[in-house]
């Protein structure tokens, strides 16, 4: 088989964040979240692009998850990103990112999630379009998790697609 030179692999993962950049317009929205919805959003702290308190980072070298539900403020959606005010410890504090250096997003009421490998060849691309719970951040009000959980549900409906499986063989 040829070489893939076009990278659909990344194009897919590129449409996918779009999805995330869609859900996030919506919640930034006059009316907010709509019904039960709410966002974990699992993001690479050292990413490119990524503008966190120090003390976070400190806290989280590697990978942190967000919730976005009940308290959050200044929810801002770009093309590239977002940025968003969220209370850790009751004190307010200022997130960036590109959608790039997210890793995982999941709105459990509906049971969706996405899951993004980040700097993939394209052998080694994967999507997860299933359910999962998050281990890390639950609960009702907006919290952060360094907890890094990265095998794929399992017994539990979901599966993980690889790009691969697409391909002609």
């Amino acid at each position: 088989m040829a070489k893939d030179l076009m990278r659909y692999d990344l194009m897919a993962q590129d449409a996918l964040r779009g999805v995330v950049r869609q859900a996030l317009r919506k919640a930034a929205g006059p009316e907010g979240l709509p019904g039960q919805h709410h966002f974990y959003i699992t993001f690479r702290t050292t990413a490119p692009g990524v503008d966190i308190d120090p003390s976070l980072l400190e806290k989280y070298p590697e990978e942190m998850t967000i919730v976005l539900e009940h308290q959050f403020w200044d929810l801002d959606i770009t093309e590239t990103g977002f940025e968003v005010t969220l209370k850790f410890s009751g004190v307010p504090k200022y997130l960036k990112m590109p959608y790039s250096a997210i890793s995982r997003f999941h709105d459990p009421s509906v049971g969706f999630h996405l899951q993004f490998e980040q700097e993939s060849t394209a052998d080694e691309s994967e999507v997860v379009p299933a359910t999962d719970t998050p281990k890390a951040a639950a609960g009702g009000k907006s919290k952060a998790s360094g907890e890094d959980k990265k095998k794929p549900a399992s017994g539990d409906g979901a599966e993980v697609v690889s790009l691969d499986s697409f391909r002609k063989k």
